[in-house]
């Protein structure tokens, strides 16, 4: 019955008048000689092959896609199948031609029914200037698409088996996250925003995810992890149901950086059961003026308290994290770090039981990226050699015994905000450096600025266009079109 109605097709193998013998032949008689070996089938498919091919025009490259209304010659994207029978008839004939049509077509269909920038849903046109000037929803897409949500972490998936490799990895740990979300409203944090609302996992959910995931896995080292971890509410009852199973298991818990002002003395004597691995807080800024234009909500002496505490409790080893090139920031705010540095050591001083052992003081800063969907958005990058001039500033800055000062290299961090506020453009940059070689770009011993520079370069694009210039606050923004729950509004006051 399926050979009856495939044959009333036959004829169409010779038929000149349409783009659409792929789709009609290649379907039918290619299904019945896949089927049944018909060599009769094979030849309907390479007869309609050469009607097909006719219709490519060869000053054009283009298969024409039909003969009628006001087009002069119209080409559609829907072509698949016939470039399938095209690519089938030259490796069963030996012909080429075949073959030849079918790339070209599709290389010629490639450049010009794809825009440069390969928007589609929403349709990206820009000023000349390089700006946005509109973002259009397309086929049926939404205005604005806002981000899902799951509002209950107790029923989100969480991985207990994870796959463990067989060598030595920076990770090599179980990562229990406690919660989702931040209660803390730092502006220059994109997760903070992007991952609100605050939503807790419960602390028997939790205690069960750990257990399971240390016996599958056989790690030692467990981080209770979140944005804040110190802000879980259930911390300290997490930590007492744990005690006994990872005292049996010789697992160390760790918490990834506190928050200095709720540090507390019960959760540093839970800590200290395990291995004594340091402790890390992240007060950003060098000046309680920068910390407050920042929202960070964190005073020096909410510090220096937490330290005291610290090294009473036998802590030697403190982590100090800051960014440079933060918005407003001036030269007094750079020189506040080392002031800081310097006081964390006077209560290193005046709190630790035993001074034998000493103090490491690391004090590490980033280079201030501006990220997408935070308060900080319209904001610029500081240029590559302020930065630089301000690491030299801080360093000299920075003679305090027994502090050591790590700072981020500035070209890895001039991309990440290159490519942090790029728009679909980028696509092609990404694409070329990847030609010419660039490859885990985040080791430094791959990344070459020289190689993004000119791929930057062959596609036309500066990327300081996308780095270091300030956006005025009415001006479309290339990710206007997604939506983390927090109204624009809000982000400019």
């Amino acid at each position: 019955e399926a050979e009856k109605y495939t044959g009333r097709l036959e004829g169409i193998q010779y038929y000149k008048g349409t783009h659409d013998l792929g789709f009609m032949v290649f379907c039918s008689f290619g299904q019945q000689m896949q089927t049944l070996h018909d060599r009769h089938s094979e030849a309907v498919i390479v007869e309609a092959a050469k009607s097909l091919v006719s219709r490519c025009d060869p000053r054009i490259g283009l298969i024409r896609s039909w003969d009628f209304g006001e087009w002069n010659y119209p080409v559609i994207i829907d072509n698949m199948m016939n470039l399938e029978m095209l690519f089938w008839a030259s490796k069963h004939t030996g012909d080429p031609v075949y073959r030849d049509v079918a790339v070209r077509h599709a290389d010629i269909t490639m450049k010009n029914h794809f825009r440069d920038d390969a928007s589609s849903f929403h349709v990206v046109s820009y000023n000349d200037d390089g700006t946005v000037k509109s973002i259009t929803a397309n086929e049926g897409a939404p205005k604005v698409v806002l981000k899902r949500i799951m509002r209950d972490m107790d029923k989100a998936y969480y991985p207990t088996k994870t796959i463990v490799p067989s060598t030595e990895i920076v990770q090599d740990r179980v990562s229990l996250e406690l919660f989702r979300g931040c209660i803390r409203g730092c502006r220059f944090c994109q997760a903070g925003y992007v991952y609100r609302p605050v939503r807790n996992r419960s602390e028997e959910l939790l205690r069960g995810y750990a257990v399971e995931a240390v016996e599958d896995s056989g790690y030692q080292d467990m981080t209770l992890s979140s944005l804040s971890t110190s802000d879980y509410p259930h911390l300290v009852e997490l930590c007492d149901d744990l005690e006994d199973f990872c005292a049996q298991r010789h697992v160390t818990l760790a918490l990834p950086s506190l928050r200095a002002d709720n540090f507390s003395m019960a959760l540093m004597e839970r800590l200290q059961k395990g291995r004594k691995t340091g402790l890390t807080f992240a007060p950003e800024a060098g000046t309680q003026r920068l910390r407050d234009a920042i929202n960070k909500n964190l005073t020096e002496e909410d510090l220096l308290e937490s330290c005291r505490r610290a090294f009473a409790g036998g802590y030697s080893a403190v982590k100090l994290y800051f960014m440079l090139g933060l918005p407003t920031e001036t030269d007094e705010d750079v020189l506040g770090i080392a002031d800081i540095a310097a006081h964390v050591m006077h209560a290193w001083r005046e709190s630790a039981l035993n001074k034998t052992r000493g103090v490491r003081i690391t004090v590490s800063t980033s280079w201030f990226v501006p990220k997408p969907h935070t308060a900080f958005q319209w904001e610029p990058q500081i240029p590559i050699e302020e930065y630089e001039r301000r690491v030299k500033l801080l360093r000299e800055a920075m003679n305090t015994k027994s502090v050591t000062y790590n700072w981020h290299p500035s070209p890895t961090s001039f991309m990440e905000a290159v490519i942090s506020c790029g728009d679909r453009r980028l696509g092609k940059v990404i694409e070329t450096a990847w030609r010419k070689g660039e490859t885990l770009s985040a080791w430094e011993d791959y990344f070459d600025l020289n190689r993004w520079m000119e791929a930057f370069e062959e596609c036309g694009l500066d990327p300081h266009f996308y780095a270091n210039r300030r956006r005025s606050e009415d001006e479309i923004l290339p990710w206007s079109m997604i939506s983390c729950g927090v109204a624009p509004g809000y982000l400019k006051r």
